[in-house]
């Protein structure tokens, strides 16, 4: 007999499950600009010390901060210039012509800049007293011989490429980007390229979560769509032997077509959990294959799909990867108007940010693919309330780009 109901699992619940069930996978030696976006799989230590020596901030004169005083005039004895070596001590009572990022010759111990001085011939004059470390980078301030400059997980974007390069690396080990087969499920769907068909269905979600894949640090597989036919679903499943981890939408229900899982079952996958206390997709289902390899079931209403991707799949293809959660900034922010809601679900809703406060999108339908175009946010309204009022604070994630224009 087929089961109609199962315990409901509190989404952060299941969000902690996956990621314990989930284990990152290997790592291999990549040049720098392939390492974007993955985790760093060994600890980068400081070379040397960064700078090397004392060196200005500005373009003026190198001197004793003892010899600064306002309206002194010192002849110059030299100058210095970026990438140029310390050189020769600093004769007291004397300044040295330096240019940012210079080394401070010996002896010297703050620079006075240009804008401070008026230069005569081969003599300055100070129109302002300085301090010894006024505009001066002191050797080490960016690194000290034998520090982690980066440690073991880290998230690798563009600044800290620009700190490997600057520590001297051109390839560093990271964490494998996982490979993910996406699968749809559905004798009502029909695929873009196909002609339309009475009863017929457009399959968007397959594209949609490659996508979503893709940004979170994934490589897609697509696994085209496995019809209500009786060991269907198990070809394809079995067609993902190289992937490591393979994402379902639709089927995952309990309706008489619903057969995802069933032909997990039969391929002797262990179910986790199923159904989830949320508001879009409930019926979300994690699994593991014999052999360890996760299994997320997705509702088939695209934003449905959506929501639980990010939620659930995304973290745990992060986690793959050698990352931690979901990577998504999260702020507390008001509700512009109010909201209704079952009280035992938690309800993700679409929207944007205006006024400093959540605007929630017109569109909610989870089957609407009209209801996620231009959403840059998800709001969480908490089980627990039927209802939240104007002004209320709840939980926002920031998916990332631009609202669309309206």
């Amino acid at each position: 007999m087929r089961t109609t109901e199962a315990p409901m699992l509190a989404w952060e619940e299941a969000v902690e499950r996956i990621e314990r069930e989930i284990v990152p996978l290997g790592t291999e030696r990549v040049a720098l600009l392939d390492a974007l976006g993955r985790a760093l799989a060994e600890p980068i230590g400081v070379p040397a010390d960064m700078p090397a020596w004392d060196n200005s901030a500005m373009d003026g004169y190198a001197l004793r901060a003892d010899d600064a005083r306002t309206s002194a005039t010192l002849p110059v004895s030299g100058e210095r210039f970026a990438g140029s070596a310390p050189g020769t001590p600093l004769t007291p009572g004397t300044a040295v012509r330096i240019f940012t990022g210079a080394p401070l010759p010996p002896g010297a111990d703050t620079v006075v800049k240009q804008e401070d001085t008026v230069r005569e011939g081969d003599r300055v004059t100070l129109r302002a007293a300085a301090r010894p470390g006024d505009f001066v980078r002191p050797a080490g301030e960016d690194g000290r011989a034998g520090e982690v400059a980066l440690a073991p997980g880290h998230e690798l974007l563009a600044p800290e490429l620009g700190r490997l390069a600057a520590l001297g690396r051109t390839a560093v080990h990271v964490h494998v980007r996982p490979r993910v087969g996406i699968l749809a499920n559905g004798d009502e769907l029909v695929a873009p390229d196909e002609p339309a068909r009475e009863g017929g269905i457009r399959e968007s979600n397959t594209l949609a979560l490659a996508a979503a894949a893709i940004e979170a640090g994934a490589v897609p597989v697509l696994l085209g769509i496995a019809r209500d036919r009786p060991g269907e679903a198990e070809r394809r499943l079995a067609a993902a032997a190289s992937c490591d981890a393979i994402v379902t939408c639709g089927g995952a229900s309990v309706g008489e077509r619903d057969l995802l899982k069933d032909a997990l079952r039969n391929l002797g996958a262990e179910e986790h959990f199923w159904r989830v206390a949320i508001k879009p997709g409930k019926p979300f289902g994690f699994y593991r294959l014999p052999g360890g390899k996760p299994v997320f079931l997705l509702p088939g209403n695209p934003a449905s799909a959506s929501v639980t991707f990010e939620l659930f799949v995304r973290p745990g293809l992060r986690r793959l990867a050698g990352l931690q959660g979901h990577g998504r900034p999260e702020v507390h922010l008001p509700l512009a108007a109010a909201a209704r809601k079952p009280a035992d679900l938690a309800l993700w809703v679409r929207g944007n940010l205006e006024g400093g406060a959540f605007v929630a999108s017109p569109h909610q339908s989870s089957g609407l693919t009209r209801s996620l175009v231009g959403q840059r946010a998800l709001a969480v309204l908490p089980a627990g309330a039927a209802t939240l009022e104007r002004g209320d604070l709840v939980a926002v994630r920031l998916l990332g780009g631009a609202p669309a224009a309206s």
